[in-house]
């Protein structure tokens, strides 16, 4: 059985609350709180302190400690919430309840609407009782009522007015004046629409028939907006959220009232976030870019991790990197193919303030015509068939970096004149866009190609050789620092036995000697290629040299006769590599790519043999097999 203090507590005519602020849970609620507040026993017992108050949580915290200190408190300004979500004005007053070493609250709770209610209600019966000469009239109550509703409404801190159902402006509260610039009494009695909601942000008519405030007191139902503007005064557009209720007399819609708050501040914050993100997605797409292009570049490996030879065309070539890598002076690398041109466009680059950023590769030969632009300026999503996303070309990955063009002279003459277009102005547009993008980009270009011979045959622009000109290099064929074989072999041999998982073998006399005997049309490439062969064939400690051909060993000069030496001019150098490369796509069938194709047979990259047989002017068709 209920003692009878529990009996007391649960009969109280009043709503009383037992909360533990500790646990953030409801002890003890009697039967007035629980209709009060729309519980039943069981479900009271479930529910947490907080979700009484919900948003008025911050206020109820205050309280609670105003009482735990103070040992009671009241206040009348902290709203419960029903089960159902409805909002309830209480007046409650706390006291202190000493409980263990944590002290409990004991929550007397009021519903101030009812309150207000049985007030009027006993100051009538009073007035009635007491007669016309007693306390104040209905007049005065409802003046006092009035003025209590004048309170509210000056203590608001949103805009509030009221419009009747012409449209006309029956109240405007204080803080309305403040915002939109304008004195109740200029606003009241006026039309509100063609006031302050005449037209939209952008300008355009708003017409009063599709207004959702005017809608409230047509339709009777609650119109809330969270994206519109209002006009001040001053001729200034106020972003608003606002929410137009419509009013209701005798059941007749006699007008609305609607709230509004100034959303200035919170869509200044949204553009700012949307602009943050914007910008982290633009990084978020450049760095996805940039680290897809490094590990295709990391995939193929690169022939050189550093420059190898102590002859003075190698000391010469490093002298002149020396110089030029401290500035951002454009630089063409020239030389014949497999001389190692990318590996001095590296050490320029890494040597350079701009050794941060990447060094992004472009082979020009490589290139269909019709991609041309995409690949080196990037497009938008649409600009044509297959551009399901935006990309960055080569120019805008290599921003702030250096941009390295490959096989330079391999670009058509009519695509020329663009590549010239952002080495002048450093900017440029994606395909599709009509954005201007600029770029601080520096430009190494290398070609094996006579460019001087190119811009008297009209095959390449005099403008843009000169604009890739500033600083030239010769990348020196390796026939001709024969001197510095030993060391590359020496080198390449060690790199080989670690690639393959190959004891290092250590080459001969002899074998040195038919290595620097050996003219090296290749150049580099083609020693790493002969090194590789040698290591992976290589029994014990003797290596195996796979040399083309048998070469006699190196005579000194100073010991030959003028007509010992069988010297070639450059006509009959070039007949001799065109039949060459004749006789190779003979044996290939006419095949230039893939197993068996003329450049496996000749040793060189497909993209190299086919710049080489359009130089040549060579019809590989005529080589055809059926």
């Amino acid at each position: 059985m209920q003692s009878l203090t529990e009996q007391s507590f649960e009969q109280q005519a009043g709503a009383c609350l037992v909360l533990d602020p500790w646990r953030n849970r409801i002890a003890r609620a009697n039967r007035a709180a629980r209709e009060l507040l729309g519980y039943d026993p069981e479900q009271m017992s479930r529910i947490d302190a907080a979700d009484l108050f919900r948003d008025q949580l911050p206020a109820m915290i205050v309280f609670t400690e105003a009482v735990l200190t103070q040992g009671h408190h009241w206040c009348n300004d902290i709203i419960c919430y029903h089960r159902h979500g409805d909002p309830i004005a209480m007046e409650m007053s706390g006291n202190r309840l000493e409980h263990g070493e944590s002290p409990c609250l004991i929550l007397n709770l009021a519903d101030q609407e009812k309150l207000l209610a049985q007030r009027e209600k006993a100051e009538a019966l009073q007035y009635h009782r007491a007669g016309i000469r007693r306390w104040k009239t209905i007049e005065n109550i409802f003046q006092e009522i009035e003025r209590e509703n004048a309170l509210i409404l000056s203590a608001a801190g949103e805009g509030i007015y009221g419009v009747n159902a012409d449209g006309k402006t029956t109240f405007v509260n204080p803080a309305a004046e403040r915002m939109l610039g304008y004195k109740a009494g200029e606003l009241i009695g006026r039309d509100i629409h063609s006031a302050i909601h005449h037209s939209h942000g952008d300008g355009r008519l708003y017409p009063s028939r599709t207004c959702p405030i005017y809608a409230a007191f047509a339709d009777g139902e609650v119109h809330v907006v969270d994206n519109e503007v209002f006009w001040c005064k001053d001729g200034r557009a106020l972003p608003v959220e606002y929410t137009s209720t419509p009013i209701e007399d005798n059941g007749q819609l006699v007008g609305a009232v609607v709230i509004f708050r100034d959303i200035s501040e919170r869509k200044e914050a949204d553009a700012k976030l949307r602009s943050a993100l914007a910008e982290v997605e633009t990084l978020r797409n450049r760095l996805e870019q940039e680290n897809a292009y490094l590990l295709e570049e990391i995939r193929n490996e690169h022939n050189y991790k550093e420059i190898v030879g102590n002859s003075a065309a190698i000391r010469n070539v490093i002298r002149q990197i020396e110089l030029v890598a401290p500035t951002d002076a454009n630089v063409l690398i020239s030389g014949e193919s497999g001389t190692g041109k990318e590996l001095i466009a590296r050490a320029i680059h890494e040597s350079s303030s701009r050794s941060n950023r990447p060094l992004i590769r472009v082979n020009c030969a490589s290139i269909p015509r019709e991609l041309f632009e995409s690949e080196f300026f990037g497009h938008v999503k649409g600009a044509f068939t297959g551009a399901t996303a935006d990309r960055a070309g080569r120019f805008e990955l290599a921003d702030g970096g250096t941009l390295f063009l490959d096989e330079v002279g391999e670009i058509p003459v009519e695509l020329q004149s663009k590549l010239l277009r952002v080495l002048q102005e450093q900017q440029f547009e994606r395909v599709g866009d009509n954005r201007t993008r600029r770029v601080d980009v520096r430009v190494i270009a290398a070609t094996n190609r006579d460019l001087k011979q190119a811009v008297m045959d009209k095959s390449f622009r005099e403008d843009l050789y000169f604009r890739l000109n500033v600083f030239p290099i010769e990348s020196v064929a390796l026939r001709s620092r024969s001197e510095d074989v030993p060391l590359l072999a020496s080198h390449f041999i060690q790199r080989a036995s670690e690639k393959f998982n190959k004891p290092t073998v250590k080459p001969s006399k002899a074998d040195m000697q038919r290595l620097r005997a050996y003219p090296w049309p290749g150049n580099i490439r083609e020693l790493i290629n002969v090194i590789e062969r040698a290591v992976i064939l290589a029994q014990g400690e003797r290596l195996r040299l796979d040399l083309p051909e048998a070469v006699k060993p190196v005579i000194p000069l100073e010991r030959v006769n003028a007509e010992q030496i069988n010297i070639m001019s450059d006509t009959e150098r070039r007949q001799r590599e065109r039949e060459n490369i004749i006789n190779a796509l003979k044996a290939a069938g006419g095949k230039v790519f893939g197993p068996g194709g003329a450049a496996q047979l000749l040793d060189v990259k497909p993209t190299t043999l086919a710049s080489r047989i359009k130089r040549f002017n060579i019809d590989k068709s005529e080589y055809y097999q059926c």
